[in-house]
């Protein structure tokens, strides 16, 4: 049975939106007419080189070369535009809106600070004109240790203004974390900020600056960004003041449609984190059109998501001044000095747009807060979530709680293709635990093991044509074996993403978790997030992880481990109560064999549960195969499952 509708658009609501502007224009300059989201989307896959073309002409993408052909070949190795030649930074200021601010940044304890678009250029061109005193050229590295600042946004500009390659990592990221990305990419300058503020409290970066100065042996030059008194100073080191001081020619590098733009990583939380390498014209015509079309970020209007740098929502963000957005940009902890501080500054900086995780929004919901009650939201039109599932509770949390009339936009997607598979449509309604519909272009099913597609029941969520955001390759992955290895392993020249997804027969979906960590009990396959929806929904359980696994000499397993709210502890009853939630509401097949009380769950450094590192530690394999300390948030919470680990093993 399918989810209640809780919010339709209007026929107001769908007609502004930029993509009922854009169904306008294809009627008007295309002759080409359609009955709402679904006949759209079908034209949209079926005639993709039409439609991606559509979009270049539709946002008016600037290029100083036009392109030989929209798309050649097949995946991994197909090529999107051939010939183009463009520049990321200069589609920025193409459209800069003079009236409204090019940012708002906004920071603990601070009042918020914008920056104008002239003010972003000129910085932008300052920047830039250092970097080529430098010597930095098209193709090559610039690392950046940052905090979500100005500063941050102002050293990716200049950057990919002069055709070098950006990489970022967050401040709250370990020395070895940090090392083991940069040293993949051999930096030839390195942006690095001195401290930063997280929760009240001030935290120096300076010795980890100094490990890294230390370790990338192919670094000329270190930009400092100050946050306390005293400088980390040296040989090779530049103040960002220094940095800014003189005049600078306003130019931006002509490269092609694929050159590299930014290169991000995956979790790495199992071995090296992959380097993902992603070109200027994939990245501008792929945001345009989720932001635009999707999301309905519009020129001069306010557009938020809560991110740090070391997470692809940033770059999402950052993304918006395609559009002539004003992005803002928050630097500390959104629960300090309470979960109410991203609501009332959605309110002081009159937001249209506003993204978090799916968590921010979960703990919101538990802690009882109604936004919409305490705060003035009435220019908030979109709130997005993604980054993990979103129950449906939540759902009914945000239209009760936040605000009835808005477009709830549940977006799945994933580091790989900096945007979504599936997400939200102003022209359709939203559905409790739905995301609405497969994104335009993106020819998205749900196939069986014998590579069948599937309608109405649980699959692998594969891509079975290109997007121009797809990964251009792996840094340092000759002959592409890794890529392949990564998501063509399953089904040839089929994009296998790694999630488990019901598609329905409207287009619309529901994510059910990892594939690598999915639950399998005689034959039949359950998502964990299927599992978390029904525990957390237990008011003593603040949050929980659970695995399937075949522990040494043992049969399988479900192990549940919950993490209780504050002085509660895993009695018989309460333990029933769970074993309860999950038989009533999803099936006996899959009530775990054992339920463990446990203090944290272990967190990536982006956020995510650790769930196939401590499904492979419980597996019996070693720890360093198992897990890589340097991805992971709270290393110590690991500690729980290593006991656990022994245990299995000796009881086998």
């Amino acid at each position: 049975m399918r989810a209640p509708i809780l919010w339709s658009p209007t026929p107001h609501f769908q007609s502004a939106s930029t993509l009922g502007r854009y169904l306008d224009w294809l009627a008007d300059t295309r002759g080409l007419r359609f009955d709402g989201y679904e006949p759209l989307w079908q034209w949209s896959v079926s005639h993709g080189e039409d439609f991606w073309q559509s979009l270049w002409d539709f946002f008016e993408v600037r290029s100083s070369r036009p392109a030989q052909a929209v798309l050649t070949g097949k995946m991994p190795e197909c090529r999107w535009f051939p010939g183009a030649q463009l520049n990321y930074a200069e589609n920025v200021f193409r459209q800069g809106n003079a009236a409204q601010p090019a940012l708002i940044f906004c920071r603990e304890g601070e009042p918020a600070r914008e920056v104008s678009w002239r003010e972003l250029q000129d910085q932008m061109a300052a920047v830039a004109g250092h970097l080529k005193r430098l010597g930095v050229k098209p193709g090559d590295r610039v690392a950046a240790y940052l905090a979500n600042t100005p500063e941050a946004v102002v050293a990716f500009l200049a950057t990919a203004s002069i055709g070098a390659v950006w990489s970022c990592c967050s401040p709250d990221f370990g020395a070895d974390s940090v090392i083991d990305r940069f040293r993949q990419i051999e930096p030839k300058v390195l942006f690095a900020v001195e401290g930063y503020q997280y929760g009240g409290k001030s935290f120096d970066c300076r010795p980890v600056v100094q490990t890294l100065r230390a370790t990338l042996d192919a670094l000329v030059a270190t930009i400092l960004i100050p946050h306390g008194p005293v400088g980390v100073g040296g040989p090779g080191t530049l103040t960002w003041a220094e940095v800014l001081e003189g005049d600078a020619v306003l130019e931006f590098e002509q490269v092609a449609f694929d050159h590299p733009l930014w290169i991000v990583y995956s979790s790495g939380t199992t071995g090296l984190p992959k380097a993902l390498v992603h070109g200027h014209g994939g990245i501008v015509l792929e945001e345009l059109k989720w932001l635009g079309l999707h999301l309905d970020v519009r020129a001069g209007e306010r557009f938020f998501w809560f991110s740090t740098t070391g997470w692809v929502m940033w770059n999402v963000v950052v993304s918006g001044l395609l559009l002539g957005a004003t992005i803002v940009l928050y630097d500390g902890n959104p629960g300090y000095p309470d979960l109410d501080t991203l609501w009332r500054m959605a309110e002081e900086q009159h937001v249209s747009v506003m993204g978090a995780g799916a968590p921010f929004l979960t703990a919101c919901m538990k802690a009882g807060l109604k936004p919409g009650a305490t705060h003035d939201l009435s220019r908030l039109r979109v709130l997005g979530s993604t980054g993990a599932p979103l129950p449906p509770e939540a759902f009914d949390w945000v239209y009760g709680a936040v605000k009835a009339d808005l477009m709830l936009a549940s977006s799945s997607g994933g580091t790989e293709v900096c945007t979504a598979f599936l997400g939200s449509s102003p022209l359709l309604p939203v559905r409790a635990g739905e995301l609405q519909c497969r994104l335009l272009g993106v020819k998205a099913a749900a196939f069986d093991e014998a590579g069948q597609p599937l309608i109405g029941e649980l699959g692998e969520l594969v891509l079975t044509a290109p997007i121009p955001s797809m990964p251009i390759c792996f840094w340092n992955d000759p002959g592409m074996e890794r890529y392949r290895q990564t998501y063509f392993d399953v089904y040839p020249e089929v994009w296998r993403h790694g999630d488990w997804v019901t598609i329905h027969e409207d287009g619309s979906a529901v994510i059910h978790g990892r594939s690598d960590s999915t639950l399998k009990r005689m034959g039949v396959r359950m998502g964990t997030s299927d599992l978390y929806r029904a525990v957390e929904e237990v008011p003593e359980v603040a949050d929980s992880l659970v695995v399937g696994v075949e522990p040494p000499g043992r049969d399988y397993l479900i192990l549940l481990f919950v993490v209780l709210k504050p002085g509660l502890q895993l009695d018989a009853p309460l333990r029933q109560r769970i074993l309860d939630a999950i038989r009533l509401r999803l099936t006996p097949r899959h009530v775990p064999d054992q339920i463990h009380q446990i203090d944290e769950v272990p967190m990536t450094l982006t956020g995510k549960k650790l769930e196939v590192p401590v499904k492979r530690l419980l597996a019996g394999e070693v720890f360093a195969r198992a897990v890589n300390l340097g991805a992971v948030r709270n290393p110590e919470s690991l500690n729980y499952f290593l006991s656990l680990a022994a245990q299995l093993r000796a009881a086998a």
